[in-house]
């Protein structure tokens, strides 16, 4: 089930408003002309942003996620219909055969259960052509990046245009094992609601994710840093023999 943040059709309104910049998105741009794909599988695509960059370029793509309100505001954006937009995950996919794979941001932690994550890899394996590769990304635990989601660090006022000013700002909740649970808080001025939103994400450890990839029939080509978040991120290159 999506969050929230993600679900809800006001808050999804708002996911592009108050996380314009997505510079983290070029070096997957750069890695889809890197590996010459021309049919690549957005797994968790949410609001569109990436899949339309994509097909912007005049790439071939599909959109999967489970958070329709999300797939709505994809849908609507210039461009929106040059791309294929799927309601689900990537555990049930129609037959594809893509060059490239893809769970950007925090795509690939939002898959917490161990059986969705393996049914996940599974799933964009069979998408994939022989010869295709799947790229994601998930940060590095040692460097306890919840540690700085506290009220203080995060609260912001944005002028979101149509909506008015929304106050927001993320706590952690809990810290179980390699599980972080943490609320994000909305206020809207115009009209004083109050929405929000829990979230779940898995911190898995680099020898754990690489062998889930062997586990599912992957080759791990490589462990890439995050040109955004140098040395706080895991980029894995995996590919389909």
């Amino acid at each position: 089930m999506a969050d929230e943040c993600f679900a809800h059709p006001r808050l999804a309104a708002l996911y592009d408003p108050l996380d314009p910049d997505r510079g983290d998105l070029d070096a997957y741009v750069r890695m889809a002309r890197e590996f010459g794909a021309r049919r690549v599988l957005d797994i968790g695509c949410g609001t569109g942003v990436f899949a339309l960059l994509l097909a912007d370029r005049g790439i071939e793509v599909v959109g999967v996620d489970p958070a329709e309100a999300s797939l709505e505001v994809a849908r609507d954006k210039p461009g929106g219909d040059r791309v294929r937009w799927i309601h689900g995950d990537a555990t049930a996919l129609p037959p594809l055969r893509v060059d490239l794979a893809t769970m950007t941001a925090n795509a690939a932690q939002e898959i917490t259960e161990p059986d969705a994550w393996r049914g996940t890899l599974r799933g964009a394996r069979a998408a994939l052509r022989p010869g295709g590769r799947l790229v994601f990304e998930t940060r590095d635990p040692a460097r306890r990046a919840w540690e700085e989601w506290t009220r203080e660090r995060s609260y912001r006022v944005t002028d979101v245009p149509g909506t008015g000013a929304v106050e927001s700002w993320v706590e952690v909740t809990g810290v179980t094992g390699p599980l972080v649970t943490f609320r994000w808080t909305y206020v809207f001025a115009a009209d004083g609601q109050v929405l929000t939103s829990d979230s779940t994400l898995r911190f898995r450890e680099r020898q754990e994710v690489e062998a889930d990839l062997v586990g599912q029939g992957y080759v791990v080509e490589g462990v890439r840093d995050a040109p955004d978040r140098p040395g706080r991120e895991f980029v894995f290159v995996a590919r389909r023999p």
